[in-house]
C-alpha cells in the first residue's frame, strides 16, 4: 500500500511539473508578437499596424513552407516564387483574391525551442537593424504573424507587412472566418496554436503509458 501511495505522489508530482510545459503555447502568441511590433513602432513615433488576419494566415503558409530551413544561428534562407503567394497561399487559407493587397515586407525567424514572443522579438527575429528597418517602414499600414512547430520540434515564425486598407485587404472567406488551419496559430484568429494541445496530448500519453506499466508490474506481483 505504502509503494502504490509513493507511485501516485510521484506521477501527480510529474503532472505539476509538466503543466508549465505545456502550458507555453496555450492562447495564440502571435496576437502578443503584434503588441510587441506595435509597442516598437509607436515608441519610435510611428502609426500602430492593424492586425490582418487573412495576412497572418498567410504568414503562417509562408512559415510552414520553411520547414527544414532552419540554420544553426536561428535564420531562414526560404524564399517562395512569388506566384506561391496567389497561388498557394491565399487559397489555402481562403483569402478573396480581388482583396489581395501589396506585400511590402516579410521577417522570418526559427529556433529549436519555443521562446516566448518578446524572446522571439530581440533574439531571433530582430536582432539586427536591417531587421528592425523594415519593422518601422513608414510604409507599413498592415501585419500578419504566423507560427508553427514543425520539423523535429522547430518553431518558425513569420511575419508579413502590407499597405493595405484596414478591413479592405487580404479578406477571409466565410465571414472572415476563412479556412480553418491544421498547424500552428496565426494573428487575427480566435484559434489557439495547435501545437500546444500536441504537447499536452503527448504528456496525456506518456501518462497512461506509465499508469498502464505500474498496473502490468502489481498484476504480475500477485
Amino acid at each position: 500500500m505504502k509503494n502504490e501511495f509513493s507511485f501516485l505522489k510521484s506521477i501527480l508530482l510529474f503532472i505539476s511539473l509538466s503543466v508549465p510545459a505545456s502550458s507555453k503555447l496555450h492562447g495564440n502568441p502571435t496576437h502578443e508578437m503584434v503588441s510587441i511590433l506595435n509597442q516598437n513602432r509607436t515608441s519610435r513615433k510611428l502609426s500602430k499596424l492593424n492586425e490582418n488576419p487573412g495576412l497572418g494566415c498567410m504568414a503562417l503558409q509562408y512559415a510552414e513552407l520553411c520547414e527544414g530551413n532552419c540554420s544553426v544561428n536561428n535564420t531562414l534562407s526560404c524564399e517562395p516564387p512569388e506566384d506561391d503567394f496567389t497561388q498557394v497561399f491565399a487559397p489555402n487559407c481562403g483569402v478573396e483574391l480581388p482583396t489581395f493587397g501589396t506585400i511590402t515586407g516579410h521577417i522570418l525567424g526559427c529556433s529549436s525551442k519555443y521562446a516566448t514572443p518578446e524572446v522571439a522579438f530581440s533574439d531571433i527575429l530582430f536582432r539586427d537593424n536591417r531587421a528592425l528597418l523594415v519593422l518601422r517602414n513608414r510604409s507599413h499600414t498592415e501585419v500578419g504573424v504566423g507560427m508553427a512547430r514543425l520539423h523535429k520540434g522547430t518553431f518558425f515564425w513569420c511575419l508579413l507587412f502590407s499597405d493595405g486598407g484596414t478591413n479592405s485587404s487580404f479578406a477571409l472567406e466565410d465571414n472572415g472566418r476563412g479556412i480553418k488551419q491544421r498547424t500552428g496559430c496565426y494573428s487575427g484568429s480566435a484559434f489557439s496554436c495547435s501545437n500546444a494541445h500536441t504537447i499536452c496530448m503527448s504528456l496525456l500519453n506518456s501518462f497512461l503509458g506509465i499508469l498502464l506499466s505500474s498496473s502490468c508490474l502489481s498484476n504480475k506481483h500477485l
